[in-house]
C-alpha cells in the first residue's frame, strides 16, 4: 500500500510543484512567455487581431480601404518585429499572470480580463512615426480581452487551492512512501521492481494528461481565437511539466529494469554455484 501511494502521489507532486513554481512564480512565468514574443503564430495572431481593432475604428472612402488595409497590415507586422513590442508583450503577459493569480487566490467574482490598449498605443505611435495618413485620429480604446471565464474560475480555483497547499510536500511523500515500502517489503527486489514501474505508468499517465489538456483547451477556444498561436502558448507553459513526466518516466523504467537485472544475476550466480557436495559415506559399516 505504501508503494502504490507512492506511485500514485509522484505525478500529482510534479502537478503541483509545476503549479506553484511554474505557474505561480511571476519571475519564472516571465521567462517562460518572453520567447514566445518571437514565436510566428503568437506574432501572426497578434498582429491580425491588433490590425482588425484599427480596420473597425478608421473609415475611409471605398476606393482607399484595399491601400490602407495593406498599409495598416504591414505596419502592424513590421511593429511586432521592434523591441517595443517585446516590452508590450512582456507587460500584457505580465499583466495577465497577475490577474490570473489574483482571481485565482481571491474570492473574487466576474471573468479575467486584460486591457490592450497599451498595444494599441505603440501601434499608433509607430504608424505616426511612419507618416501614415489618419494615424492621428486611430482611438486608444480600453479593449479588454478575457483570459478566464467568469464560470471555469471557481472550479480552477479549488484546484488550484489544493495543488499549491501541497506544494512540495507531495513529491516528498512520495519518496518517504517509497523507501518505507521497500524496506518493509518481505522481497525487497520486487518491491524496488514494484515502484519503478507504478512511477512509469504514473508518468505516462501525467504525460497522457498534459495532452488531453491540450486537446480540451485548443476544442474550448472561440472561433476568433488562433489555435496554433494558443497551442504554442500551452506548449511553453507546460514544456517543465513534460521534462518532469519524461524524467520519472524514464527513471521509473530504469529501475525496473535494473531490478529484473540484478534479480537474473544474482539466479545465474546461484545455478552457476551448483549443489552443494554430499558428504562422505563411512567407508566401514558398523555390525548389529
Amino acid at each position: 500500500m505504501l508503494i502504490v501511494l507512492a506511485c500514485l502521489l509522484a505525478p500529482l507532486g510534479a502537478l503541483s510543484t509545476w503549479a506553484m513554481y511554474g505557474l505561480g512564480d511571476p519571475v519564472r512565468y516571465e521567462a517562460t512567455m518572453a520567447p514566445l514574443a518571437a514565436d510566428t503564430d503568437v506574432r501572426d495572431a497578434i498582429a491580425a487581431g491588433v490590425t482588425d481593432g484599427i480596420l473597425r475604428e478608421v473609415h475611409v472612402r471605398p476606393r482607399l480601404q484595399g491601400p490602407v488595409n495593406h498599409f495598416v497590415r504591414d505596419a502592424v507586422r513590421s511593429f511586432t518585429e521592434t523591441e517595443a513590442y517585446r516590452t508590450a508583450w512582456q507587460a500584457a503577459n505580465m499583466a495577465a499572470h497577475e490577474a490570473v493569480m489574483r482571481a485565482l487566490r481571491e474570492d473574487r467574482e466576474g471573468a479575467v480580463t486584460v486591457d490592450l490598449a497599451p498595444i494599441t498605443e505603440q501601434v499608433k505611435r509607430q504608424l505616426a512615426d511612419d507618416h501614415m495618413p489618419l494615424a492621428s485620429r486611430i482611438p486608444v480604446e480600453h479593449t479588454e480581452i478575457t483570459v478566464l471565464e467568469a464560470e471555469d474560475l471557481d472550479q480552477l480555483r479549488k484546484g488550484f487551492h489544493v495543488l499549491e497547499v501541497a506544494g512540495i510536500w507531495l513529491p516528498v511523500a512520495a519518496v518517504v512512501f517509497s523507501l518505507a515500502g521497500i524496506v518493509l517489503a518481505v522481497c525487497r527486489r520486487r518491491a524496488v521492481f514494484a515502484t519503478g514501474l507504478g512511477t512509469a505508468l504514473g508518468a505516462a499517465l501525467l504525460g497522457a494528461g498534459i495532452a488531453l489538456g491540450r486537446r480540451l483547451t485548443l476544442a474550448d477556444l472561440p472561433p476568433d481565437v488562433s489555435r496554433t498561436a494558443a497551442g504554442a502558448v500551452y506548449d511553453a507553459l507546460t514544456e517543465t511539466l513534460r521534462l518532469v513526466a519524461w524524467g520519472l518516466l524514464a527513471l521509473g523504467l530504469a529501475v525496473a529494469l535494473g531490478a529484473v537485472l540484478t534479480g537474473a544475476y544474482a539466479r545465474y550466480r546461484r545455478a552457476s554455484a551448483g549443489p552443494s557436495q554430499a558428504p562422505d559415506e563411512p567407508s566401514t559399516r558398523v555390525r548389529a
